[in-house]
């Protein structure tokens, strides 16, 4: 990593909880630069606008947290033990660093605008790869999709499409991590149901 990576790691670093704290309208390019310990005019050689580092955060975010969630798919143990840590994976580097905050909606909303081809090829990607997965443990006699009459794509659309509503739904005040345990365990029953018991 040379140094112009390491300012901007150190700035992206400084900015997320800056923008936690205040929201993406309210946080200004001086309060990023202050967090940073740097000028502003320091802050201005890295990044052009609050935009542009809004986006860099992001893009960093969820290359960072594809390589987590491939190394949790491809780790030992039962498939759903390895999705739920894919999962919790995805949901602990992207979605909590928000989640807590008070701007939470606007947040999520603000990188849609900004990092939406960044954040819909992430999950195009993570359901690529729970679909490979699935594929391969039904290969392997590790689950039946049978019982939901579906195709690995289409069960590993609905873990994505279900993660979603779980984010949404802790914006209510439920928590993340119980309701991705609880449909873990959902998914389990469902596609264990026709497995051949040993």
């Amino acid at each position: 990593m040379d140094q112009n990576d390491q300012k901007s790691d150190a700035i992206l670093d400084a900015a997320l909880p800056v923008f936690v704290r205040h929201g993406f309208r309210k946080t200004s390019m001086a309060d990023i630069a202050r967090a940073a310990r740097m000028s502003r005019a320091a802050l201005y050689l890295s990044f052009s606008s609050k935009e542009e580092l809004f986006r860099a955060g992001s893009a960093r975010a969820h290359a960072r947290t594809m390589q987590n969630v491939e190394a949790a798919l491809a780790a030992d143990g039962d498939v759903f033990s390895r999705i739920e840590s894919a999962l919790a994976a995805f949901q602990r580097e992207l979605v909590a660093p928000f989640a807590g905050s008070a701007d939470a909606a606007e947040l999520f909303d603000v990188n849609m605008t900004l990092a939406r081809d960044i954040t819909l090829g992430a999950r195009a990607r993570l359901v690529a790869l729970l679909a490979q997965v699935l594929c391969n443990a039904e290969a392997y006699g590790a689950i039946s999709l049978q019982v939901v009459e579906a195709k690995p794509a289409d069960v590993a659309g609905m873990i994505v499409a279900a993660i979603e509503g779980i984010k949404d739904a802790t914006n209510a005040g439920q928590s993340l991590d119980e309701g991705t345990r609880l449909f873990m365990r959902l998914l389990r029953a469902a596609l264990s149901q026709n497995v051949p018991r040993s």
